[in-house]
């Protein structure tokens, strides 16, 4: 389905728009920050920072090392970045230290030997951090909300309590975006979260403090959520692993907000991750007696797998062109696919996907079962207390009086035009892409997608391209699961990568094609040391011309 003539004359005049908007931006910018200097991350000099978790916690049970020693090396390496990064807003490291302590004691008294504690605890004494939007005992769950600065939690998110109970260990809470609906994670309670491969840019949101503190090598696995990309697209910016899994397969009860009107069928709460291996022990464990719907024993073969690439959403007029590397880096896994597992990737166009995010912002606004209408972000925004009026928040915001985010504004505002039921054709299209999806994928296809359009854009750029999330968006909608994957460097130094969309309860798929592709590709890279990723780069362009 081509653009129509008004939808190239739209996405002209708004691209026009935009840049113009930009420019001014950029030049506000220059000045403000010309005496900036780019800063790195300190590269990760000890060796245990560079274990999976799965393998941590089988090192722990031989007693090859202590859960002490574990946690007190992620404790020193978050003292050492969090400064420059801001992922980690508060830390529990005293009570971390005890109950490793306690694991310690307890594989020493322990008499039935490792199987026995590999099957009551597989993640026995290893380190993990949460989304402060997440319920922690003791820990702040703000959300990032001024008003909410004093909420300490007393319970913990189902979620994480399975993860505790697994004998996991948290170590603190990191930042989101305000109130989880923006991708830059940023609030007036917090800050602004740094990406570790380059401190100008974003992390992602609204999981973004949970991918730049695994990124950043502070934590090996962690608990995000996801209601349209919030798990992707930091696990993208960052060059980490995540999984949106089936939704309902992980309970989404203790979080902040919590999900209205048909939003509770699009949230999802999953593993973020920096080696694919911990992404399938994790959803087992944080799906509790859901994840037997998943078949995650089950083994895959993915050279009996149909393999399906999709280049970008056809062109719609509110999002920008995917960038080039990631078009380079999407093409890369198709031609290693079908040379190492001797498949046959079929390159698709999907037309439906060019109203993805219609589709997106019409679901989501659309009433319950019971025909209420979900909580309006500026009801949120007030939780409970004063009404938030935007237009007067953006006067006070324009001074530095206001204590919410421009992007927490501009939702609002956008909102206030925005509230009505979704029209006939976005329905069709939504019905139509959700029976043509899962016929393709059925249980046995796996669909290559980007991940977003751009590479991690710098500090508040994503104000200029608020649509982009549609590329992840989207299958929150259709309720499909998908593992984000990282594939290397940049020119930049940027992490690269793309999504694996698999049909409903199939999510061992994509989770068995993500560690195809990090022993291909190398996984999660150290930020500290980047120095190899233009090398990289021009290798796969090599390759490629070879190849055509």
């Amino acid at each position: 389905m081509a653009l129509t003539r008004f939808e190239r004359f739209l996405a002209s005049v708004l691209r026009v728009a935009v840049g113009m908007l930009f420019a001014v931006f950029q030049l506000l910018a220059q000045r403000r920050g010309a005496d900036r200097s780019v800063r790195r991350l300190p590269p990760i000099t000890n060796p245990l920072l560079r274990v999976p978790a799965m393998r941590l916690a089988r090192m722990i049970r031989r007693r090859e090392v202590t859960s002490v020693e574990v946690v007190q090396t992620y404790i020193d390496r978050i003292q050492e970045i969090n400064l420059l990064i801001n992922a980690m807003v508060k830390d529990r490291f005293s009570l971390a230290l005890q109950e490793a302590a306690q694991v310690d004691k307890l594989i020493e008294e322990e008499t039935g030997g490792e199987d026995v504690l590999e099957d009551r605890l597989p993640l026995l004494g290893v380190p993990f951090t949460v989304k402060e939007a997440f319920s922690l005992q003791g820990m702040p769950n703000s959300t990032g909300l001024v008003s909410r600065r004093g909420v300490i939690s007393a319970t913990d998110a189902p979620p994480v309590a399975l993860l505790k109970r697994a004998g996991a260990i948290p170590l603190g809470v990191t930042n989101c975006s305000e109130l989880c609906m923006w991708l830059e994670s940023h609030n007036r309670l917090y800050g602004i979260t740094n990406n570790p491969y380059d401190l100008e840019r974003i992390p992602g949101g609204s999981s973004g403090g949970e991918g730049s503190i695994l990124g950043g090598g502070g934590s090996v696995i962690g608990v995000g959520s996801d209601v349209g990309g919030s798990i992707r697209i930091p696990a993208f910016f960052n060059g980490i692993f995540g999984h949106k899994p089936t939704s309902g397969v992980v309970s989404n009860v203790g979080q902040f907000p919590p999900a209205s009107g048909q939003q509770p069928g699009f949230l999802c709460t999953g593993p973020m991750c920096r080696y694919a291996q911990d992404l399938l022990p994790m959803l087992r464990v944080m799906g509790g007696a859901n994840a037997d719907r998943l078949s995650l024993s089950s083994e895959v073969d993915l050279k009996r797998l149909r393999f399906f690439s999709v280049p970008h959403d056809g062109g719609s007029p509110l999002v920008s062109p995917v960038d080039q590397q990631l078009v380079l880096a999407q093409r890369r896994v198709v031609e290693r696919l079908e040379a190492d597992l001797g498949v046959k990737v079929q390159q698709l166009k999907i037309p439906q996907l060019k109203y993805s995010f219609q589709i997106w912002s019409a679901m989501m606004g659309a009433p319950g079962k019971d025909g209420k209408q979900p909580t309006s972000f500026a009801e949120l925004m007030s939780d409970h207390g004063k009404k938030v009026w935007p237009l007067w928040e953006m006067a006070k915001w324009t001074v530095g009086l206001s204590k919410h985010t421009v992007a927490a504004i501009g939702l609002v505002l956008v909102e206030m035009f925005q509230r009505s039921q979704p029209t006939q054709l976005i329905l069709q299209q939504k019905e139509s892409l959700q029976k043509d999806l899962e016929e393709l994928l059925g249980t046995d296809g796996v669909l290559l997608y980007p991940s977003h359009p751009h590479l991690a854009p710098k500090h508040h750029h994503p104000l200029f391209t608020p649509f982009n999330f549609s590329y992840t968006g989207i299958f929150n909608i259709l309720g499909l699961p998908v593992t984000q994957c990282p594939l290397g460097l940049s020119e930049e130094g940027l992490p690269l990568g793309l999504q694996l969309v698999v049909g409903k309860q199939q999510d061992r798929l994509s989770l068995a094609t993500a560690v195809f592709l990090e022993k291909t590709f190398g996984g999660w890279r150290d930020p500290g040391s980047i120095a190899t990723a233009t090398t990289q780069l021009d290798t796969w362009r090599g390759a490629s011309t070879t190849a055509s």
